[in-house]
Parts: C-alpha cells; structure tokens; sequence
C-alpha cells in the first residue's frame, strides 16, 4: 500500500471513528493494514466495500459479496461467531473468511488446525485461510 493512500485511510478512521478509543483505534489500522496487504497477495481485483463498522471487512469478489475476519493468535480473543452469522445475514454476505494472520516465518500450522477444531470455525466460515504476512503469502486451510 502506498503511504499517500495509508495516510488517507487512516485518516478516514481518526475521522469516522472519534468515539473510540487510541487502542481501538489502533486495531481499526491494523485491520486495515492487512486487509489491503491480504488484497494485495490473494486478489487485487477485490473491491473494498467497508472496513471501518465491524470487525469483518466487506469486499466484493466478482459481484460475490464477502466478510474477511482477520484473527491474529498472539493477540487472541473470544470469537463471537453468533455475531459473526448476524452479520452475515443484515449485510447480505454470501460467504465469510477467516484469516488468520502469521507474523512468524516458521508456521504453526497444528496451532491453528486444532483452533479451528475447539472453536467451530469451519462450520461458520466458508472459507479458512493462513496469511503470512511477511512472506506475502496464502495458505487455503478450508
């Protein structure tokens, strides 16, 4: 992402989202630093629709409306995945993903599997992925 266009963004959510605080704030940036980074290594022609209200990111694919959860192990916390199908339904997403995001050059790829087993993700996600930050790249889980 170019910086002209980070700083714009991260404008609009110093904008947009006054009510909340530095910290969440902070999350909001980083949300939106690797959606545009998972754009950028998966599918440059997905079209942002909105990132700023929710934790799952709205994009279009082909005229496919999606929810892009990005979860990141080392800063873990509950999943609402009852929110998750709420959303689903009141934004007329035809399919959810779940990323989850790896910062680490040697992939932990057990960690994640047995996450996805304890919580249910496959049964609310359509599709379950393991973006590598860093590397820039994909793993399709489900």
């Amino acid at each position: 992402m170019e910086l002209n266009v980070f700083q714009k963004l991260t404008e609009q959510i110093t904008q947009e989202c006054y009510f909340m605080t530095d910290s969440q704030q902070e999350e909001k940036v980083i949300q939106l630093i690797d959606l545009h980074h998972f754009i950028e290594s998966y599918n440059q022609s997905l079209k942002v629709i909105d990132y700023i209200h929710h934790p799952i990111n709205i994009i279009e694919e082909n005229g496919v409306k999606k929810g892009i959860l990005f979860y990141d192990m080392k800063y873990a916390h509950a999943l609402d995945i009852y929110e998750s199908e709420l959303f689903k339904a009141q934004h007329q997403i035809q399919e959810l993903w779940f990323v989850f995001v790896e910062e680490e050059s040697i992939s932990q790829a057990e960690k994640y599997i047995n996450f996805i087993n304890s919580n249910a993700i496959e049964v609310f996600y359509d599709r379950i992925f393991m973006f590598s930050f860093f590397q820039s790249t994909i793993q399709s889980i489900k």
